[in-house]
């Protein structure tokens, strides 16, 4: 199983997270049509969205250690964007709800690192919010 099919699954389970968008997951709206043309993985981008405002999201970026705050995809390293306060900032919050971004959503583009490294970072952030 690849990184960020995994850490898909493992956020759905994470209290503080309160939804999670990956193809490779059965409940996405486009798991079928992924199932079928993206044999043999689902890609390394995924969203999630946090149980949290727009600063708390922004504080639970900032406290990752291991993942780079970078509104990039597809490189070796984890990355992760907070649309909200970058590139959607402009948006007014109705715009951003309009455009399906919530406050507490976020964008991973998974990178090769061990896996249990990126749960720690993510676990140890996720922690700390209230």
């Amino acid at each position: 199983m690849d990184n960020a099919q995994e850490l898909a699954r493992w956020l759905l389970a994470q209290k503080k997270v309160k939804s999670v968008s990956y193809p490779g997951l059965k409940n996405h709206p486009s798991y079928e049509n992924a199932h079928k043309y993206f044999i043999p993985g689902y890609g390394s981008v995924l969203s999630f969205t946090l149980n949290g405002d727009r600063k708390q999201t922004a504080d639970f970026v900032e406290r990752l250690q291991l993942i780079t705050h970078l509104v990039n995809v597809g490189d070796n390293k984890t990355l992760i964007a907070h649309p909200a306060s970058t590139t959607h900032s402009q948006l007014s919050d109705a715009a951003l709800q309009a455009a399906g971004i919530e406050s507490g959503t976020l964008r991973l583009s998974v990178g090769i690192e061990h896996i249990e490294d990126l749960k720690t970072d993510l676990s140890q952030s996720l922690r700390q919010i209230r």
